[in-house]
């Protein structure tokens, strides 16, 4: 991480955060995006432990939850003027920031899941208010439908068509997304780069970095 302008995404935490320790210049991102699964339905107290451990390396958070976040994780974030959900940010350097938290529809009846289309209201809602910017960052805890961050062990597609449709449609520059622990890698639609650094506590996270006026996102493990 030689550049200059970068943030750090990480996704799926699940309350295992020992490691942001090991991730080299945590300190001088831009920001650090967390993408959701903040917690394994955990409450205020322990989102709140998490979120202090993050601020006391790097203290610029933006976050979302997840569908294993509760509404009072939630309300936590938006107390801390950290949410992202369904709303965009300007990052600065040209770049904003679109979230979209929750999930779609899973079989486990987690505690945030929506429908198809709630994430599409969200999306379009979100997208209404995106600042002037050259760049976005766009932030979704589920990933888009049939790409290779979104498969199962048995190759079942399961993430979002809404968000397919929307990366389709606005074309932003890198889709940062998690929800399907075994789909970690990186895939393409259209002119979008979509990565899926995987559970956390398995060392993945992302490194998105603005160079020659050019977003990009990489794959880095902790410890690297």
């Amino acid at each position: 991480m030689n550049q200059d302008i970068f943030w750090i995404g990480l996704c799926d935490i699940h309350e295992q955060i020992g490691m942001i320790r090991q991730i080299n210049r945590f300190e001088k991102a831009q920001a650090i995006l967390m993408a959701g699964d903040i917690t394994n339905v955990g409450n205020r107290e322990t989102a709140a432990g998490i979120l202090q451990e993050v601020e006391k390396i790097n203290p610029c958070i933006y976050a979302q939850i997840g569908n294993m976040d509760t509404a009072e994780v939630n309300l936590l974030l938006t107390e801390k003027r950290i949410n992202v959900h369904a709303k965009t940010v300007d990052l600065g350097h040209n770049v904003a920031l679109l979230g979209l938290g929750y999930s779609s529809p899973t079989p486990f009846h987690t505690p945030s899941e929506a429908s198809e289309q709630q994430l599409s209201a969200w999306l379009d809602t979100a997208y209404s208010m995106l600042p002037p910017s050259r760049h976005l960052i766009f932030m979704t805890h589920t990933p888009p439908y049939a790409t290779k961050t979104d498969r199962l062990p048995s190759g079942q597609a399961v993430g979002s068509r809404a968000v397919r449709d929307f990366i389709e449609s606005k074309q932003p520059d890198v889709c940062l997304c998690g929800h399907i622990h075994e789909a970690t890698g990186l895939d393409q639609i259209g002119d979008t780069q979509i990565i899926n650094p995987g559970l956390f506590a398995k060392g993945g996270f992302a490194v998105i970095k603005l160079m020659q006026d050019r977003l990009s996102a990489e794959l880095h493990w902790v410890a690297e």
